[in-house]
């Protein structure tokens, strides 16, 4: 069993870096046209893979899971954004933060359409690739926009929440890799997570 599935993730890993990088793109791009060039700087703003993942997070840690019967787990390098740069910092870290999820959610809509277009069969391995393709895209979509630290959510949840109450948010941070480690390793995460992307895959024509 763990053997089919660590075949699986190989032949799926080029999928995941360039879902990844269109991802970590998005934040880095967004956060340019609103003035911070920390990313472009950093030689992040980018759609090569090489750039974006981690030896650790992307590839090995995610091995681990498999081969301990877990949930694939992992992270991309993160592209480095300074908020304080941004013309309007508190209102532009939301649009930097949306920026990653929507960036997958059309690479979703992308591949599911071409799914559909092709007329491939499920079964085959076109029909395979696009529809793993867009099932990945919206699990990276979903994952990302819960209001976790560090993840995309939180930077939302930041950037709505009155001043006053930031600052007890942000106390969250320090914890926060352990926090989602924790709700990934409990499986808190998939009760919410795949009913969410099993749902949204529906409506795509991809479950």
């Amino acid at each position: 069993m763990k053997t089919e599935l660590l075949l699986q993730f190989l032949m799926a890993f080029p999928l995941l870096a360039i879902s990844l990088s269109f991802h970590e793109f998005s934040h880095g791009w967004v956060a340019f046209r609103c003035g911070d060039p920390t990313a472009k700087l950093a030689g992040r703003l980018s759609l090569n893979p090489l750039v974006h993942i981690d030896l650790w997070g992307t590839f090995l840690l995610p091995i681990l899971f498999i081969l301990t019967f877990r949930t694939p787990f992992g992270w991309a390098k993160p592209v480095p954004v300074n908020f304080l740069n941004l013309r309007k910092p508190k209102q532009q870290m939301v649009w930097v933060a949306v920026a990653g999820p929507a960036a997958n959610v059309l690479l979703a809509l992308f591949f599911a359409s071409l799914f559909h277009v092709t007329g491939a069969s499920p079964q085959s391995f076109l029909g395979s690739f696009l529809s793993l393709g867009a099932l990945m895209n919206l699990v990276l979509a979903v994952f990302n926009i819960l209001p976790l630290p560090p993840l995309d959510g939180s930077r939302i949840v930041i950037g709505l929440l009155p001043s006053h109450l930031i600052g007890y948010y942000r106390r969250l941070e320090s914890f926060g890799f352990l926090i989602v480690l924790f709700f990934w390793m409990t499986g808190i995460i998939n009760k919410i997570l795949f009913p969410l992307v099993t749902l949204l895959a529906s409506l795509l024509g991809v479950g």
